[in-house]
């Protein structure tokens, strides 16, 4: 085996680790380290540098929770990350590179949260097979809802029938630089009321990820005579759109400007060329594991289902 080195992430890492990540194969701005930053209170960082000798091979955002490692508690996604050079057999030995280290480190246990398998143009799945090969077994896996603009939309019959509707409301969709009244209005008040739950996201914490990432994190919002009444928060990657959060008050709820909202959007990143709107998972505590409601809500608004597979492995 190739006698790669590991060592901790540094701050004085910063530049370097963001231009690895910028070149990289695997990775999005979420593992830039201004986001993974955001939240370093919460978290204990143990993000990992692969080296062969001072060369970067590879990085792993993650963090620590006494004797567990997770790549990344704080992030939708994770995973070990490199170049587009890499190929399979090094994937194989930058695991095993890692994985000595955490024997070594008294690491009892790694937890990996994959990235959606369509947020990678070039492909990423050579980690699954020799993590299983390894002794990793998958512990469980969330349906991830996806609209593919690459190939003919699908949104269903009755929901563009009531997209067309709403011209008669003169609904507005708006892009904003300021998230507040989308957060104050819309979004805290709705979670709050049916949820009893707040975003993962203060307003103070968007707005500074939205100025850091100005081209990456957007705002879309609904207006309807001067009055907000939904909105979409948006992560932005090079292939892919993410809805990161959606919300509409009760009054949006019965000018339907959510989904106004949405297909507007979904035709918009067609035109753009995106390849991919991904509208995030429909996990649920009952016992089917998921919400069929939501299934059903995103599925005619042209959504397919993808997976998002969660791995365990037992380093001891």
């Amino acid at each position: 085996m190739k006698n790669y080195s590991v060592r901790q992430y540094q701050e004085s890492d910063y530049t370097k680790w963001n231009t690895f990540i910028g070149q990289a194969k695997n990775a999005t701005f979420l593992f830039h380290r201004d986001f993974m930053d955001y939240h370093k209170d919460r978290f204990e960082d143990y993000s990992l540098i692969i080296l062969d000798e001072d060369k970067w091979v590879g990085v792993l955002p993650a963090n620590k929770v006494g004797s567990e490692v997770f790549s990344h508690q704080g992030l939708t996604y994770g995973g070990l990350v490199y170049s587009f050079k890499t190929k399979g057999e090094k994937v194989e030995q930058l695991l095993d590179c890692l994985l000595s280290f955490f024997n070594d480190s008294g690491i009892q246990f790694f937890y990996v949260k994959q990235m959606p398998a369509f947020y990678t143009s070039g492909g990423n799945a050579e980690i699954d097979f020799f993590l299983l090969k390894k002794g990793a077994f998958l512990e469980r896996k969330e349906m991830n809802l996806a609209v593919n603009l690459t190939v003919p939309l699908t949104i269903s019959k009755s929901k563009l029938m009531h997209f067309r509707k709403t011209e008669r409301f003169h609904l507005q969709l708006l892009e904003e630089t300021d998230l507040d009244s989308f957060w104050e209005l819309v979004l805290e008040p709705r979670l709050l009321e049916k949820y009893n739950g707040k975003p993962v996201h203060t307003l103070k914490e968007i707005a500074k990820l939205s100025r850091m990432f100005p081209q990456n994190i957007k705002q879309f919002s609904v207006y309807y005579e001067g009055m907000i009444v939904a909105g979409v928060t948006l992560f932005e990657t090079e292939t892919v759109v993410k809805s990161q959060y959606g919300a509409t008050t009760k009054k949006g709820e019965e000018l339907r400007a959510l989904d106004f909202a949405f297909i507007t959007l979904i035709e918009k990143y067609e035109r753009e060329g995106k390849m991919f709107f991904d509208m995030g998972i429909v996990n649920d505590d009952n016992e089917k594991g998921y919400h069929a409601g939501l299934l059903k809500q995103k599925e005619e608004l042209g959504c397919t289902i993808y997976s998002q597979d969660f791995y365990k492995m037992s380093i001891t």
